[in-house]
């Protein structure tokens, strides 16, 4: 199944094949023999990489080494074509379609073993486009109906047609405050960006050097902004970065982006999810604070390597890896849910089973579920998909830089990642896993999540008031359990620690409205009753309980 999530698709655009490949992934023993040293990081990673992994505190690890450059160079020797080194996996992707090529790989001392990722598939040419057609993405329609009313946004930005599926999420309440991506550096891996460098809609991105750069994983050193590129990428960009006041404006127009393809567009195999992980290792390396990835991992045109739903484990896949390990390096790491549902698959895909990664489904515009948006469980019973955005009928802009509509998680994915990056503006100084928790547990569903909606459709708004309620400090993150969840009548806040405390206990509605506050005195391992709750309407609220300078909430549901 394919990995470009879209519903439909009318565009033709143009392609030159020739040749075969014969892609292998060479997995090392070790990183002997190393020049680069974990003592100075910024001779592989720049200080902005550093700096949220410091933020987040999160330690360099052996992963974070280069490949050992000696063995890429002794690789390279026996003839083979290398493509790109994989340092998290701690290998090396080369082209080599010669048998005794392959063994004297095999018996270089280093190399521990080779795995065939990609079998006879024609080469695509970065010179002069041909007429075929890619076949291989399932076709999708982006609808152009000619004029549609414009619809005006009640703040500064004038969304035109987009205001919809900014407004479902508050993300335009954000926008209101000024936050609309300033100073975030958003990653997109996509299957090309066609004339991304010509389309009026991104004018305001390149005036104001907000395109970073570009890198091809699939073909290094390619265009991506060719005429042989997909428009996919071009579509997902814009709901984003998109900024045709009175026309389409974008979730996060803002912020600046790094563009990166990863996807060949035209067949389906797995050096695809290895390119992912290489695409994610590059985004890291940049400082990245968010990543989308509008791409998914089933069955290929090999079914040699095809996934089956027991791969869906968040643990299993190349892409899920990588994704994690993105996610562990302090990137909140955003991914379609999938086109599957109502299909034999019907669940998400790879990577969105990660359980460090923020999967999404697809909503209409009036927030109902859309059929095609893939479902979970993950295979070991994790909810999926996170949340859900807008993914049908999104207001997006085409290859040729026409403003309509598209359908698929494709566009609900990059809605929502535009927008959590206005968020995480708002509120630097958590981690991208708290802004996933916070979501989360203020979207609509925040009750009852389900394998379709999530935990339901994101109030941004709503998340900030979570977190700018949630400082940091030296409290033990579980110093206080509220108990029961959900509640009747009277809940229990039970002091987990071996100390006697005072606190100070405050409860706020989702809209950040203090409805309650008092001081007590808690015994340790005791605990005390919460008697102004029992007046609560039914609804969820946000407990924090403050002792000295340390604060925790709590996330509590009256019923």
């Amino acid at each position: 199944m394919k990995k470009i999530f879209l519903i439909t698709f009318t565009f033709i655009f143009s392609f030159c094949l020739f040749a075969q490949e014969q892609k292998h992934v060479v997995f090392l023993k070790n990183k002997d023999n190393n020049p680069y040293s974990l003592s100075n990081p910024l001779a592989f990673l720049t200080q902005r990489s550093l700096d949220r992994r410091t933020k987040s505190g999160i330690p360099l690890d052996a992963r974070d080494l280069p490949v050992t450059p000696s063995y890429v160079t002794q690789i390279a020797g026996t003839g083979a074509v290398v493509i790109y080194p994989l340092k998290w996996f701690n290998a090396v992707v080369v082209d080599a379609n010669d048998p005794a090529i392959l063994a004297a790989i095999a018996l270089l001392p280093f190399v521990d073993h080779i795995d065939q990722v990609l079998k006879d598939q024609p080469l695509e040419s970065s010179g002069t486009p041909g007429h075929q057609t890619i076949g291989a993405i399932p076709p999708y329609t982006i609808s152009m109906p000619g004029p549609r009313a414009t619809v005006k946004s009640t703040g500064a930005i004038n969304y035109g047609q987009a205001y919809n599926q900014a407004h479902m999420i508050a993300v335009d309440g954000l926008h209101d405050l000024g936050y609309t991506g300033q100073g975030m550096m958003i990653a997109i891996l996509d299957a090309g960006f066609y004339h991304v460098d010509q389309i009026a809609a991104f004018d305001s991105l390149w005036l104001t050097s907000r395109i970073l750069g570009t890198r091809d994983f699939n073909l290094p050193g390619n265009n991506v902004f060719g005429d042989n590129m997909h428009t996919h990428g071009t579509s997902v960009l814009s709901c984003m970065g998109a900024n045709l006041p009175g026309e389409m404006v974008g979730t996060a127009p803002g912020a600046s982006f790094w563009l990166i393809r990863t996807e060949a567009g035209d067949y389906e195999a797995l050096i695809e999810e290895y390119n992912w992980a290489g695409g994610a290792e590059f985004a890291d390396s940049l400082g990245v604070d968010v990543i989308n990835s509008s791409l998914g991992y089933t069955t290929f045109d090999n079914p040699a390597f095809d996934h089956t739903y027991a791969d869906m484990d968040g643990n299993t896949t190349p892409a899920t890896r990588a994704a994690d390990l993105a996610a562990s390096r302090g990137i909140l790491v955003v991914n379609s849910a999938g086109n599957s549902g109502g299909s034999s698959w019907q669940y998400i895909g790879a990577p969105a089973d990660g359980d460090s990664v923020f999967s999404i489904g697809a909503v209409d515009a009036s927030g109902a579920y859309a059929s095609f948006s893939s479902t979970g469980p993950t295979y070991d019973g994790r909810i999926k998909p996170d949340v859900t955005a807008q993914g049908q009928g999104t207001t997006i802009v085409s290859g040729f830089g026409n403003v309509g509509q598209g359908s698929g998680t494709s566009f609900s994915s990059p809605v929502m990642a535009g927008a959590l990056a206005c968020l995480w503006q708002s509120t630097p100084a958590f981690s991208a896993d708290q802004i996933r928790i916070a979501v989360r547990n203020t979207a609509s569903r925040s009750n009852m999540p389900d394998p379709q909606f999530g935990w339901g459709i994101p109030n941004l708004m709503n998340a900030k008031v979570f977190l700018s309620n949630n400082d940091s400090g030296p409290i033990p993150p579980n110093a206080f359990t509220l108990f029961p969840i959900p509640f009747t009548s009277v809940p229990s806040l039970l002091n987990n620690m071996k100390v006697s405390v005072s606190v100070k206990v405050e409860a706020f509605s989702v809209t950040g409205q203090m409805v309650s506050s008092s001081i007590f005195l808690v015994q340790p391992l005791a605990a005390i009753k919460l008697d102004d709750f029992n007046a609560f309407r039914a609804g969820v609220y946000f407990v924090r309980v403050t002792t000295g300078k340390s604060r925790q909430v709590i996330r509590a549901v009256k019923m």
